[in-house]
């Protein structure tokens, strides 16, 4: 991986692929991949949204085994029924305090699934995370490689995994989530893209919309191999165009997700030395 050239503000850290191409599938995934750090690493969510996901779903089943053993308990002694009953109530409260949070993120997954299935060619992402898109706290921008392909299955690929944790450590490198806000906020979605494109109905352009300049973004450009098989000695496509990504232009637009993500209100613990 190497700093972008230019001026600070359009910086930009390359990653790389040994991919000839990416299709919509991996590129879902490394956004969704990213996503999820940023709410960790901003102390949005209590842990990786892997573990929360495992939690949500280990919940429910805990849930509806109780469930079934409470309707055969009868015969039981009343102290078991009443640990079981107990212990009902408290996966029930562990369900509802994940519950909206993985509904967001559900919601948003489709939205960018939809949005990969109909238009592969995306100028740039850009995940906002503060009150509004007009008044960031930190900014992120992925900007990936332009004529690659749809793919209607969106399972997880060996290149996605290499590419997310490529593109995480890129991220921790140059400090990202170092410092925080000090509570729950929302994480916004926003995708640069022609204003010709007929967007999934998720998406609703923001033709007005100009990024905050007092908020320098986390820039990543994602690479690929050429047709000679050799990594790109220059920018892509989307990484020349960086005077189009703040440009003017009435061709290319931000359209803005509906769905967004907003934080868990939680405490950390002091780690102990």
């Amino acid at each position: 991986m190497e700093e972008g050239e230019g001026s600070s503000d359009m910086e930009f850290t390359n990653v790389d692929t040994a991919a000839d191409s990416l299709d919509s599938s991996a590129i879902f995934h490394v956004v969704t991949d990213i996503l999820g750090f940023i709410l960790f690493m901003h102390q949005q969510i209590p842990s990786v949204l892997q573990d929360i996901t495992q939690e949500f779903d280990e919940l429910h089943s805990e849930y509806k085994e109780l469930e079934v053993e409470l309707a055969k308990s009868e015969a039981k002694a009343i102290s078991t029924r009443r640990k079981q009953a107990a212990r009902k109530r408290e996966v029930k409260m562990g369900i509802r305090r994940l519950e909206k949070l993985m509904k967001c993120i559900t919601n948003l997954k489709t939205a960018l699934q939809s949005m990969f299935a109909e238009v592969p060619n995306i100028e740039k992402i850009s995940l906002v995370l503060g009150p509004s898109p007009l008044r960031p706290l930190h900014v992120y921008e992925l900007c990936f490689p332009h004529g690659r392909a749809t793919s209607g299955d969106f399972s997880r690929s060996k290149i996605a995994e290499t590419l997310s944790r490529k593109a995480i450590r890129a991220l921790i490198s140059r400090g990202a989530g170092s410092d925080s806000y000090g509570g729950p906020t929302k994480l916004f979605l926003l995708v640069k893209a022609p204003s010709s494109l007929n967007l999934p109905l998720h998406f609703l352009p923001k033709r007005e919309f100009r990024q905050n300049r007092k908020n320098v973004p986390f820039r990543l450009r994602f690479r690929c191999r050429t047709r000679n098989l050799e990594m790109n000695a220059q920018p892509s496509d989307c990484a020349s165009s960086a005077g189009l990504l703040d440009s003017t232009s009435t061709d290319l637009i931000w359209f803005q997700c509906q769905h967004t993500i907003k934080g868990l209100a939680f405490r950390t613990t002091p780690q102990e030395d």
